[in-house]
């Protein structure tokens, strides 16, 4: 990073003033370490962030594709991800903890960081007790969502099994738009329907986008 003046480095800035202080191109650059021949750190970061566009599409590309980008050699892609991981991973984190969803953006909260730079439409579920606390999240259909496909019976399975009182349904739009379609709707009144024979409160079922969600319960789509 010669090109930079010393006070100005990511690490130095990063040590001096703090991690949110950073931006992300220099959050990346910490991550590379060292750029290239002729390609300083920031300026690969730069580069990469051009290429996917901002760090959702860096989460979402694998190792092949980082490792297109000029400079970017199989260390640096394999920190680059590990890194992201860990990301994600801190984000869902308030898991372990119980996390109390309380509206539909504190379940949006702990599902969005994964979800909403998923390549692949998931469904997601999370199970809650009798005071609105996460007691479980599974993952339980990848593909489509497809009305005529779906097994209700797989979508309840994990709050049948913890006991839940209530669960929450989400799935992703890899489009990063999650404005429900009619099928979406569709879905949900089939959920409404399974989750009252079941005697299980279904909260809500979200639509999750990048960095965006849509609760249809509170726009009362399916829950008619």
């Amino acid at each position: 990073m010669r090109e930079v003046a010393e006070a100005e480095r990511p690490r130095e800035r990063f040590a001096r003033a703090g991690p949110a202080a950073l931006s992300a191109r220099e959050l990346v650059a910490i991550v590379l370490r060292t750029g290239t021949r002729g390609q300083g750190a920031l300026a690969l970061a730069d580069r990469l962030l051009a290429a996917f566009g901002d760090l959702a599409g860096l989460a979402r590309a694998d190792l092949s594709e980082l490792r297109r980008v000029p400079g970017v050699g199989p260390a640096k892609a394999i920190e680059l991800k590990a890194a992201l991981e860990l990301g994600c991973r801190l984000a869902q984190s308030s898991l372990g903890a119980r996390a109390q969803v309380r509206t539909p953006a504190d379940a949006a909260q702990i599902l969005m960081p994964e979800m909403g730079v998923l390549e692949q439409e998931e469904v997601r579920t999370l199970a809650l007790d009798t005071r609105n606390r996460v007691i479980g999240a599974a993952m339980v259909y990848r593909g489509s969502l497809n009305a005529a496909s779906m097994r209700m019976a797989e979508v309840f399975k994990d709050a049948i099994r913890l006991n839940a009182a209530s669960v929450i349904v989400a799935h992703n739009h890899p489009s990063g738009d999650p404005s429900p379609s009619a099928e979406d709707i569709k879905v949900t009144r089939q959920l409404v329907s399974a989750a009252r024979l079941l005697e299980i409160d279904l909260l809500d079922h979200l639509v999750i986008g990048q960095n965006r969600y849509t609760s249809l319960k509170e726009r009362g789509l399916g829950f008619e």
